[in-house]
């Protein structure tokens, strides 16, 4: 990672620096800190070890604090810590979990679908920067936002066929019928 990304993704805000003043361990400040620029980057939290983060990420917050990385595994000895933390974490910045808005998502996408062309991916990144943006946490596995992605479009697009075949008149309907069926010689 670069140092401008550092700078960009992982500067501790005022914010952050003053919820930390209450935190009394250096393992329990890191960790709060590296939690704390994951989920604003990344808009989830990393739950299964939340300080599975390149190394210069975790040496450059613990510059910030003036802590020794090295006592980054402390905060992995009482695991419910972390936990408490998200929690924290996600009511400071006031992020919404994705099961509690997740109708919002569906109809970002749905409106993307009618309206573009974009493939799945496009799609997926398009919704990432939305639930960014609206400040919704993005769900734990990408595979639930790939599904519902995958859903999305198959319903949009049945409707938009629904509409057209609806739209088109019987002489039209017969004419595109008609060019489904292949003469034996092709």
């Amino acid at each position: 990672m670069s140092v401008a990304e550092l700078e960009q993704f992982f500067r501790l805000d005022s914010r952050a620096l003053e919820a930390l003043a209450g935190k009394r361990r250096p393992a329990t400040k890191l960790g709060w800190a590296v939690q704390w620029e994951t989920v604003r980057m990344l808009g989830t939290f990393l739950a299964e070890d939340p300080l599975d983060v390149p190394r210069e990420v975790l040496e450059f917050v613990a510059e910030q604090l003036d802590i020794d990385p090295a006592c980054a595994p402390e905060y992995l000895t009482r695991p419910k810590t972390a936990y408490e933390h998200a929690w924290e974490i996600r009511d400071l910045l006031e992020l919404a979990e994705f099961s509690k808005r997740e109708q919002e998502v569906r109809d970002y996408v749905a409106a993307r679908v009618w309206s573009t062309i974009e493939g799945p991916r496009a799609l997926f990144d398009r919704a990432v920067v939305h639930m960014l943006r609206e400040g919704i946490l993005l769900p734990t596995g990408i595979t639930t936002l790939t599904r519902l992605i995958s859903e999305v479009r198959r319903q949009e697009h049945a409707r938009l066929y629904r509409t057209l075949a609806e739209r088109a008149g019987p002489e039209l309907r017969a004419r595109l019928t008609a060019l489904l069926q292949v003469p034996a010689d092709r």
